[in-house]
């Protein structure tokens, strides 16, 4: 998690927290006027429009007091969805056994994207394995991670 991201989800979890939800993940991108925070929530019995709108009125407030975003930015509050960004280690090991979808910050072997199985984790490692290859990527090589979702038949 990049310092930035870091201070802002310890500015927003204990917000998030104590509206019953679980502070899934942030994506913070800074791109001039057109810079957005998206902030993903999670709850057991789901995520309604109503919740995010909530949640969006409370975290809004704080940081307005805090400022600690410089210029304009978007605030966006979501569930994670069917596809959901995985953040952390814990939620790579949660979602072993499902497809996913990462993008390396630099490329390995010549590619930035890779689709495969989740394996698991290893110490600070995400395993996934393609075909008959297993690759290991330090977590914090993974620029995002997305649950790939499966629909039956």
């Amino acid at each position: 998690m990049a310092l930035k991201d870091a201070a802002l989800y310890a500015l927003i979890e204990p917000v998030v927290a104590a509206m019953g939800f679980e502070l899934w993940g942030i994506d913070y991108r800074p791109q001039g006027k057109h810079s957005r925070l998206v902030i993903y929530i999670d709850h057991a019995d789901g995520v309604s429009v109503d919740h995010c709108a909530d949640v969006s009125r409370q975290v809004s407030a704080v940081l307005d007091v805090e400022d600690p975003i410089p210029g304009e930015y978007r605030l966006e509050v979501s569930s994670p969805g069917m596809d959901r960004p995985l953040f952390t280690l814990d939620q790579f090991a949660r979602f072993a056994g499902h497809e996913v979808a990462l993008k390396l910050r630099v490329p390995f072997d010549g590619r930035r994207k890779f689709q495969g199985l989740l394996a698991g984790i290893e110490e600070d490692e995400v395993l996934l394995r393609l075909d008959d290859e297993e690759y290991c990527f330090p977590i914090e090589s993974i620029d995002q991670a997305r649950v790939v979702p499966r629909f039956e038949d």
